[in-house]
């Protein structure tokens, strides 16, 4: 084993070296990025690689259902102000995707890294993190991910016992039910808007009382723990009782509340607030995600909603009435070919606007909005879509295949 500057071996090198070609020879052919093929290879010659390459780094994991890919590129910029950072910032967020990126950072002090949550434990074993982000845990392809308690249960087996800082959010109760098997945990309150996953207790199976802002199981004593960081407003409390101002140029609530979270994971890292959340403001985009792009002489957001906590959170930030609001679903492989889900979504949000249908699923969408009593036009393609849409920026939400095919489409 060579010395502390360079913990690879000759075989983890050669994995290395494997990996990063077939990854380039993949972009080459136009398939991507790369990185979750150059990852698997590496893997494969090298099965101890992931814990390899994480030796010598402080690992932040960063897993949930919703606003991982956003939370992992905040606390990589936070991160920054002490240090480099790798960070598999595209979101490949499975073994492969994150030893591929990891290959990528030799200089690195950390490693912040968005985990795939049925994933967590194992990644949590090989990298030895020093902290872990728990924002969120709710329903998502149906027909692949385990149901919502058992995703919740896996992760508290897995973290039981952790060295790691938990950071976690007190108002979730699966994540709370999940994290409380760690020692070590910093609760964030940073809200929960959608409650759906948590009227039954994780611990008891027993009835939520759900009094404001409070949670607890009348049952088994099951609470809310008290949260010694806060979201309230736009700031962040910190355990001193400071308030810090949030200046984010993403938009809406649930950023602010990925933003609190991120503040807390820096300040275990001895990053302060008022730094985290300044170099936070660089975040303008992810992924494309948020991104306002011109196609066909008109302003159309690209906004991701992949399962009904995420779509709700996008209705709260699109622009109000008459705003023209076109809708993609498709369901394939990485979306869960199950579309039940969109009877959860609460759709006469969208009243006053007019919508524009588009997806492979358009129809299983269209009647999801009849009986919403929405007023729909089911378009053929964006191109169509956009050509019918009254005068205003556009709003295009879109789930995850979906929002792919439209950055393709509009050179995003």
């Amino acid at each position: 084993m060579a010395g502390n500057s360079d913990p690879l071996t000759p075989r983890a090198k050669l994995a290395v070296t494997a990996g990063k070609a077939v990854a380039a020879a993949s972009r080459a052919a136009g398939r991507g990025s790369g990185s979750v093929i150059g990852g698997r290879v590496a893997l494969k010659l090298d099965p101890d690689l992931l814990a390899r390459l994480a030796q010598n780094l402080d690992v932040v994991l960063v897993s949930a259902t919703n606003g991982k890919t956003t939370t992992t590129r905040l606390i990589a910029e936070a991160l920054r102000a002490a240090g480099p950072v790798v960070s598999n910032a595209l979101g490949a967020n499975m073994p492969a995707g994150i030893t591929s990126a990891l290959a990528g950072g030799s200089d690195a002090r950390y490693g912040v890294i968005e985990v795939d949550e049925k994933y967590l434990a194992g990644v949590a074993r090989d990298t030895d993190p020093k902290c872990i982000a728990l924002l969120n845990l709710s329903r998502d392809q149906l027909d692949r991910a385990a149901e919502t308690r058992m995703l919740a249960e896996n992760w508290r087996e897995g973290l039981a016992g952790s060295k790691a800082v938990i950071v976690a959010n007190a108002d979730d109760p699966l994540v709370v039910w999940a994290a409380s098997s760690s020692p070590n945990v910093i609760w964030v309150a940073a809200g929960q808007m959608w409650k759906d996953d948590a009227w039954s207790c994780p611990a008891c199976g027993g009835v939520m009382q759900r009094p404001g802002d409070d949670w607890f199981c009348g049952e088994c004593g099951f609470r809310r723990p008290t949260p010694t960081w806060a979201l309230s407003g736009d700031h962040v409390l910190d355990p001193h009782g400071s308030a810090w101002p949030i200046h984010l140029q993403l938009p809406g609530r649930a950023n602010k509340a990925n933003a609190a979270s991120s503040a807390a994971v820096a300040a275990v890292f001895g990053v302060p607030p008022q730094v985290a959340l300044e170099r936070m403001y660089q975040v303008q985009a992810v992924a494309g995600r948020y991104d306002v792009v011109q196609f066909q002489g008109r302003d159309l957001r690209l906004l991701l909603a992949k399962n009904p906590a995420g779509w709700l959170e996008t209705f709260s930030l699109i622009d109000p009435p008459p705003a023209p609001v076109i809708l993609s679903v498709n369901a394939r492989g990485a979306d869960g070919t199950d579309t039940s889900w969109l009877w959860d979504v609460d759709y006469t949000r969208l009243t006053g606007h007019p919508i524009f249908v588009i997806g492979d699923r358009k129809l299983d969408l269209a009647v999801r909005l009849e009986v919403a009593n929405q007023h729909f036009q089911v378009c053929d393609n964006l191109d169509q879509a956009v050509q019918m849409c009254p005068p205003g920026r556009i709003e295009v939400i879109a789930n995850y295949t979906a929002f792919q095919d439209l950055r393709r489409r509009v050179g995003n």
